[in-house]
């Protein structure tokens, strides 16, 4: 880990709280993406209030960074120059903005216990939090934490979770390198090999998992809902009463949890590509039943029962169109 301090040279500001007292090290990010308003609004709600000592910190630190990508939301879009919650690691030669944030942000991240990364989605749908892999000594995201981190996902809020999201994606790469194409373009060639990376799965989770911590991504909602900044301060409250660093009752688990499992990601090929209507995330269909059409006439249809989730009718050809998830057997700690 670098001894450099990323607070002195990061590309965003982090703003510290700690005590003396040993406690968990928990950072909360947003706009990871530029135009997810939710999390910078929950977090200076929050910050507002440890000002006002409304909040006072008991044990422990927590660290905000409530504008994560400056460039992106300046612009107010998702990307600044690239995406920058995928291939998410050190940098050894920064080609764009996101490289820079990757730099300044790994070594923030290592220096946490847990992470709660603040989002929300494209379509409408209900909030629901994206939770890690059930603890494995596989190569792909072995995991040891997944008991605290399911304890922690249950009390956020959110009634559904979603889990399987690296293994899917290390299918969709497969698939994407096989059609992968070679462009004159720079920044379009950049895409390309960035979509068809191994490592294009790991985004602010996936790394703090690697690193030693647990990780939760909170998606709260359609972008524009008024209720996600809500949604999202409540799960930062919960958090730090969960763990114990705030003057504030634990949550008690919710017992009505979904818990969903994704199991295949389609890219959109052809901008001509078109969803048969307007899907909302987790929207269910049926085994067979027509999804989208692609630009040649070709039905896309469900692969089995279960749901949509991320459906993007302004996906560019050679990114992610829609996954599809089915109900997951895994069994969640709540203690």
């Amino acid at each position: 880990m670098s001894n450099a301090d990323p607070t002195r040279i990061a590309p965003f500001n982090v703003k510290g709280i700690k005590t003396e007292r040993a406690g968990p090290r928990l950072i909360v990010l947003g706009a990871v993406h530029g135009n997810e308003l939710c999390g910078p609004r929950a977090i200076e709600r929050v910050l507002a209030e440890f000002e006002s000592k409304k909040l006072n910190l008991l044990r422990g630190s927590v660290s905000f960074v409530p504008v994560t990508n400056q460039k992106a939301y300046e612009r107010g879009q998702r990307e600044g120059d690239r995406n920058l919650n995928r291939n998410l690691g050190p940098i050894e030669h920064p080609q764009d903005f996101e490289d820079r944030i990757a730099n300044a942000l790994c070594p923030l991240l290592s220096q946490h216990d847990v992470l709660i990364d603040l989002h929300s989605f494209h379509s409408p749908g209900e909030p629901f939090a994206m939770i890690g892999p059930a603890n494995n000594n596989g190569t792909l995201q072995p995991y040891a934490q997944a008991a605290q981190e399911e304890a922690l996902a249950v009390r956020l809020g959110p009634r559904r979770l979603v889990e399987g999201w690296l293994e899917t994606y290390a299918e969709g790469v497969a698939a994407r390198v096989q059609r992968a194409e070679q462009s004159d373009d720079p920044q379009t060639a950049r895409a390309r090999l960035l979509n068809t990376d191994p490592r294009y799965g790991v985004g602010t989770t996936e790394y703090m998992r690697s690193v030693g911590g647990m990780a939760i991504t909170l998606e709260c909602g359609q972008h524009d809902d008024p209720a996600g900044p809500e949604v999202a301060y409540q799960a930062i409250i919960n958090a730090m009463a969960h763990l114990g660093m705030i003057d504030v009752p634990a949550r008690a688990p919710r017992t009505d949890i979904e818990l969903l499992k994704l199991i295949h990601v389609t890219d959109r090929l052809n901008a001509g590509d078109a969803f048969v209507k307007p899907w909302a995330s987790f929207d269910p269909v049926t085994a067979g039943e027509p999804i989208g059409y692609r630009h040649d006439g070709t039905a896309v249809t469900a692969l089995g029962d279960g749901f949509i989730v991320f459906p993007n009718t302004k996906a560019m050809p050679g990114n992610e169109w829609f996954y599809f998830a089915r109900r997951s057997s895994r069994s969640l700690n709540l203690e």
